[in-house]
């Protein structure tokens, strides 16, 4: 799962509204990258730097340029019992713009909800269905992958 959100320039094919990620520069353990987003005629580039650590199992990312007043952004990855793997997000932003602002108020728990859902699908796709245990596709892959 680390391994899947760490690779940013692959978000294009499996995150909606993504529309395009370009890597600027790739160092041991910090990546810079551009995203650009687009929903119904609205389209924005925004720059991050993503700090990969992998011995805390945890991404952090810093938002460097874009539409937002500040964006906020964690990935801890937390290993369970029978090599699921538990995954706390947090995102918090928001947009210089006031209508933009507005705009992803109204839709922020459904654009989330369905973040998290391509996510869940894209591990699905890449390690298989885990345990029929748990409902959360997040919750049982493992962490290390």
């Amino acid at each position: 799962m680390f391994d899947l959100v760490a690779r940013v320039d692959r978000y294009p094919e499996f995150l909606p509204w993504c529309l395009g990620a370009r890597i600027r520069s790739r160092q041991e353990n910090v990546i810079v990258a551009d995203l650009i987003i687009g929903f119904r005629g609205i389209r924005e580039r925004f720059t991050s730097r993503v700090l990969l650590d992998r011995s805390q199992m945890r991404i952090d990312v810093a938002y460097l340029d874009g539409p937002f007043r500040y964006l906020n952004n964690h990935w801890i990855f937390n290993a369970r019992p029978n090599d699921a793997c538990e995954i706390d997000f947090f995102v918090d932003f928001e947009f210089r713009s006031r209508i933009l602002q507005r705009i992803m108020g109204l839709l922020f728990n459904e654009a989330i909800r369905r973040m998290v859902s391509a996510f869940e699908a894209r591990a699905a796709d890449l390690y298989g269905h885990g345990s029929a245990e748990h409902d959360d596709a997040e919750s049982v892959r493992p962490c290390n992958e």
